[in-house]
């Protein structure tokens, strides 16, 4: 467990600048977050792109246009932001088992991602989540060495199941899923807790006390002044 949780700028800094955008990543690296959490689609030419949505605003598919059509940053771009500093890059794949065409098969959705991981030899600092499990095994089956994070959202499930699941070390609970009996049980399997995405210092206050190990937020900065 980390001797504070770790801070993760959501999206970049939501609360600060426009999300997933360069500009949030490079503020969020600049305020001293220890990672960036970013969404990644796939273009129609087989470009990982940085996007929430699978959508743009025309309402078409991104995995429907070329990267030159989107005028989106592509993961290449953000991966680029690495040389300098110790910034970690977590890494959302957004795919979505009932409507296939939004996206690559998981096992080339994975590939894509992987190889821009590769390329900038960012390994040791890249986590890889998603809700999709079937991503995260396919990426343990390209990578057995990456860090692979299980999203997780609705009912409350015990983390260490969650992640068991997903083939795992690290489970991302929607926050308010959080108490402190599930975060000593995952550490007591060696799971790392990272939940998502809290913004007020009464919700800080209930995961730092529950013991997590790192917190996605909109405004990494803020939660900076917290911690210090």
């Amino acid at each position: 467990m980390a001797a504070r949780p770790l801070v993760h700028g959501h999206r970049g800094a939501r609360a600060v600048l426009p999300e997933n955008t360069m500009a949030a990543f490079e503020y969020a690296i600049q305020i001293g977050a220890d990672a960036v959490e970013m969404d990644v689609a796939v273009s129609s030419d087989n470009v990982p792109v940085i996007s929430h949505d699978p959508h743009i605003n025309s309402g078409l598919a991104i995995h429907q246009l070329a990267v030159v059509e989107l005028k989106l940053p592509t993961l290449d771009q953000v991966l680029s932001l690495s040389p300098g500093n110790h910034v970690h890059f977590n890494i959302e794949i957004k795919s979505f088992p009932d409507s296939p065409e939004l996206t690559p098969p998981p096992d080339i959705f994975a590939a894509l991602v992987l190889e821009i991981i590769q390329k900038h030899e960012l390994g040791p600092r890249c986590i890889v989540q998603s809700f999709d499990f079937r991503i995260l095994h396919q990426m343990k089956r390209l990578a057995p060495g990456l860090r692979l994070a299980a999203l997780w959202e609705g009912a409350a499930r015990p983390f260490v199941e969650i992640a068991q699941e997903a083939g795992a070390g690290i489970v991302a609970p929607e926050f308010t899923l959080v108490t402190p009996e599930q975060v000593r049980a995952a550490h007591a399997a060696k799971l790392e807790v990272i939940p998502w995405t809290a913004n007020s210092p009464e919700d800080w206050r209930k995961l730092i006390d529950a013991g997590v190990d790192a917190i996605i937020t909109d405004d990494p900065a803020a939660l900076i002044r917290y911690l210090s």
